[in-house]
């Protein structure tokens, strides 16, 4: 029997094909290989993967640090409330001490230009409590400090401060105490403090008060800069997912011709940037936790943070993880639905269709419409809230970075001729103006949005700049305390005098006090001011015939008061005045008035006090009533009063300002200094200013380092051609040229396009907080840092560009 006779096996029953997958299943399928591919591509796969997700965790991680800032704030406040000192009810204040009491007085000051908060405090009582952060409350010649000022005062950079502090450091403040490790923050004790003083009896520590409402106009700059700091991030996390586009249509192409349909091959496509963008929240996360650790350590603009503060809002934190992704995915399907991928290849490599114009202004047009439409500021605040501002703007800007490609393209399909770098760059801009411009949209945005915030800026500042009347010409600082008396204004003038570069001191006591004449219309004595201080100290707030030491004044406020009072009030202080200060008649030093609860201390003004003329002192205050030289008032006493002085100091010397401030610790740690200015800034304001300084230099250094990224991935694509031109004898220096004019030409276009788009969005925003616009140039020197970030960013490419230029790169696998 052969082979041949045997009988054959049954076949079996052919297997009914197995159903191709639709909808939901295809979708995963498809982005499922499309993550495989991206991982599995060996170098060339990892590298383009890897700089996806470099780039995507950049933004994420910038996205993150936004999240967190509600955090943020809310611990910083909360801090500072719990260890803001309660004040004790008028009826624990008579009760005078108990075991749970402390005193406190303010000693903050300043050391080159940072502030330097303090207190001087001093238990009543073993139970007394210590502020938050602190183990106990410091003795006598004792103080706790905070670790950045225990560093500072420990340093060669704080050496005239550790004079000025000079107490046994016994601890340090923790964190609990601090609102960030930055603070330059004591306590001091004392065993002098009393209540009847300066100090201040208080039960306890914690307040809990809302912070005041934000001003409608800074409401609407708030939301116009958080819309300008997101908004680059968002852009450059769209245009990283879209990295490594050319060899990806290769690869559909490939996929193509295998018998994948368009459908297919774009799922898979944005299952590739869904890999990168995955492994880039990954990215994002670790470099948000790595700056997290180091924040506490760096200082910008003044601010700093606790790395437990800086927690993002867990419902922000999930639409952030889920968007990215999302926004990846769409992107690619966006980017490919105008690509047509056939077996052979992709149209976008023979041929581009050119880029419309009229969907490109839609975003922009709504954008400005909904501006003009929003209506003033106050209905805007009380109906939609900052949402309108928020969209609009954010609109205008998203819109920039969609015309910018339609403009390079428009640009550079007209240029000609020219040297060989400069034809290379526009032969490749030519070919691909897409990518140049994406790279350089981020940038774009910035500026736009920098030169409306600045436009804002510009005309708000008058409305939070308060003239303060001060006349900075006659003096620099202003020292003042609660208690006085002759004693201590000349030891201020003496001290103050002989201290290293101050040129003229100008010293005084002052306090009201009543006449003892006939009462007014409502039952009480008429109350005037008493300024006691020598004849050239009152000669720098009167118009003295002449004067020696015993003589008395009746001063009279002139028009140069009006400023300060009012006419009517010139004219009113001076009938007080006369009514109260009547030479030859006792005056009541205490300043009681009504019936009183003290013992009056009467002293005589002399019969030949003459009337004479004052007029402001430096600090814009205005002295009328009785002037007197401390011989006037013998051996009376004040019982209470206030030691004033101004300083004028030599600006050439060195430190000129930290040796008045410790001039005034010597004397007392409580004397309050303040320099003099001619504008006050309001602390909400100066606040959302520094936190458009911080927000923005985070901003300009993610725009710069994805700008990086994004270089290295266009040199990268095109490293083969490089290489070629090489291999065929093209010198390197021209290579490098044709890669600086890729870039400029970009950049230029780039620049204008934001100026115009800045300048716009700018103008409506002023509309809607209702003023005209102030400078139209304020553009200048944002374009200039624009351009100035994009130019470091191409230098700093230029390494890589020169390794990618060798011959090796010809080889492939």
């Amino acid at each position: 029997m052969t082979l041949l006779d045997r009988e054959a096996p049954p076949l079996s029953p052919p297997q009914p094909p197995r159903p191709t997958p639709t909808g939901v299943p295809a979708w995963i399928r498809d982005l499922a290989l499309g993550m495989r591919f991206a991982v599995s591509g060996g170098r060339e796969g990892w590298t383009r993967t890897a700089l996806t997700a470099v780039g995507v965790g950049l933004g994420v991680a910038l996205l993150l640090a936004a999240a967190a800032v509600p955090h943020l704030l809310d611990a910083r406040e909360s801090r500072d409330a719990a260890r803001a000192t309660l004040k004790a009810t008028s009826q624990a204040v008579d009760k005078g001490s108990t075991p749970t009491t402390f005193l406190w007085a303010e000693a903050s000051t300043e050391y080159r230009g940072d502030p330097v908060g303090g207190r001087v405090l001093r238990a009543e009582g073993a139970e007394a409590p210590p502020p938050p952060g602190v183990a106990k409350i410091p003795g006598p010649g004792e103080m706790v400090v905070s670790p950045a000022l225990r560093e500072l005062l420990a340093s060669s950079e704080g050496a005239l401060l550790a004079q000025r502090l000079d107490d046994r450091i016994v601890g340090t403040i923790g964190d609990a105490g601090l609102v960030d490790p930055g603070e330059l923050l004591f306590y001091a004790g004392s065993s002098t403090l009393k209540v009847d003083g300066v100090g201040i009896r208080s039960p306890g520590y914690g307040l809990d008060e809302s912070p005041p409402p934000l001003d409608p106009l800074l409401v609407a700059l708030v939301s116009l800069m958080c819309v300008v700091l997101l908004v680059p991030v968002v852009i450059f996390i769209a245009t990283a997912v879209r990295f490594g586009g050319d060899r990806r249509d290769r690869r559909l192409a490939a996929l193509r011709l295998v018998g994948a349909d368009v459908r297919t091959v774009r799922r898979i496509a944005a299952g590739e940037a869904l890999a990168g963008t995955v492994a880039g929240l990954a990215v994002g996360v670790a470099f948000f936790l790595i700056v997290c650790q180091i924040v506490g350590r760096v200082r910008l603009w003044g601010y700093s943070a606790f790395p437990s503060d800086i927690a993002p809002v867990p419902l922000l934190a999930l639409l952030i993880v889920l968007a990215v992704p999302v926004a990846a995915v769409l992107v690619t399907q966006v980017a490919l639905s105008s690509v047509a991928i056939e077996p052979l290849g992709v149209v976008r490599d023979t041929g581009p269709r050119r880029r419309r114009l009229w969907w490109r202004l839609l975003l922009p047009l709504l954008g400005v419409g909904i501006l003009s439409t929003t209506g003033s500021l106050d209905t805007m605040t009380q109906t939609g809230g900052a949402l309108p501002i928020a969209v609009g703007s954010a609109c205008v800007l998203i819109g920039l970075a969609g015309l910018l490609p339609w403009l390079v393209e428009l640009a550079v399909s007209r240029l000609r001729g020219g040297p060989v770098p400069w034809q290379l760059a526009v032969r490749r801009l030519q070919l691909s103006s897409g990518t140049a411009a994406r790279a350089v949209s981020g940038i774009t945005v910035a500026v736009a949005g920098a030169i409306a915030l600045q436009m804002m800026f510009g005309v708000m500042q008058k409305d939070f700049l308060e003239i303060t009347g001060q006349d900075t010409e006659r003096a620099d600082f202003y020292v003042s305390s609660d208690y006085g008396d002759s004693a201590l204004a000349e030891r201020m003038i003496q001290d103050f005098r002989d201290t290293k570069g101050v040129d003229k001191v100008i010293g005084t006591v002052e306090a009201y006090v009543a006449g003892t004449g006939a009462p007014t219309e409502h039952g009480w004595q008429p109350i005037t001011s008493l300024t006691v201080g020598s004849c050239a100290t009152l000669r720098e707030i009167a118009e003295l015939p002449t004067c020696r030491d015993g003589d008395a004044f009746v001063g009279h406020l002139d028009a140069r008061a009006a400023k300060k009072v009012g006419s009517t009030g010139v004219k009113e202080q001076n009938a007080n005045t006369d009514q109260a200060a009547v030479p030859g008649t006792p005056i009541d030093l205490t300043g009681n008035y009504g019936e009183g609860k003290r013992k009056p201390v009467l002293w005589t003004l002399p019969k030949e006090a003459r009337t004479v003329v004052t007029f402001p002192d430096p600090m814009g205050d205005v002295h009328d009533g009785i002037l007197a030289t401390p011989g006037a008032l013998g051996s009376v006493k004040l019982p209470d009063a206030m030691a004033r002085a101004s300083i004028k100091v030599d600006r050439s010397v060195p430190d000129a300002a930290e040796y008045v401030r410790g001039t005034a610790a010597a004397i007392d740690p409580t004397l309050r200094i303040n320099p003099l200015m001619d504008m006050e800034r309001d602390k909400q304001y100066e606040s959302v200013q520094g936190g458009l300084l911080v927000g923005g230099t985070l901003t300009m250094m993610l725009i710069a380092a994805s700008l990086l990224v994004s270089q290295i991935e266009q040199l990268r694509e095109r490293k083969r051609l490089l290489s070629v031109l090489v291999a065929f004898g093209t010198r390197r220096r021209t290579l490098v040229w044709s890669v600086l004019w890729q870039t400029a030409v970009p950049v230029l276009l780039g620049t204008a396009l934001a100026v115009a788009g800045g300048l716009v969005l700018g103008r409506f925003m002023l509309g809607v907080i209702d003023k005209s616009t102030g400078d139209w140039w304020v553009f200048v020197p944002y374009a200039a840092v624009g351009a100035s970030v994009i130019l470091l960013v191409t230098l700093a490419s230029l390494p890589p560009l020169w390794r990618m230029m060798r011959p090796e790169g010809l080889r492939t696998e």
